[in-house]
């Protein structure tokens, strides 16, 4: 057996080993948020939504004041003509 070709064989094998890396510092990295002009305005609509009632007070507080006095009448032609239009709209 030869000894060089032996020796040649591993001088191979070890240029092609992996040299591991050397440990380098951690660099911290900080997540960044950026909200574009249209996030904005739209966080800005939502939370004037938020702020109004969803009743609108001006509008119910006469009408509940008919029912409770009992002066409230309700036009029965009227009514019944809007559920019928409702009613071909869902169809």
């Amino acid at each position: 057996m030869r000894i060089e070709a032996y020796t040649q064989v591993q001088n191979l094998y070890q240029t092609s080993k992996v040299n591991k890396p050397q440990k380098t510092q951690k660099v911290g990295f900080m997540d960044q948020l950026q909200i574009s002009s249209v996030g904005k305005d739209i966080q800005t609509a939502k939370a004037a939504v938020a702020d109004v009632s969803d009743i609108r007070t001006d509008v119910v507080a006469p009408i509940k004041e008919q029912i409770q006095n009992g002066t409230y009448n309700v036009d029965m032609e009227s009514f019944a003509e809007k559920l019928f239009n409702k009613y071909q709209e869902m169809r």
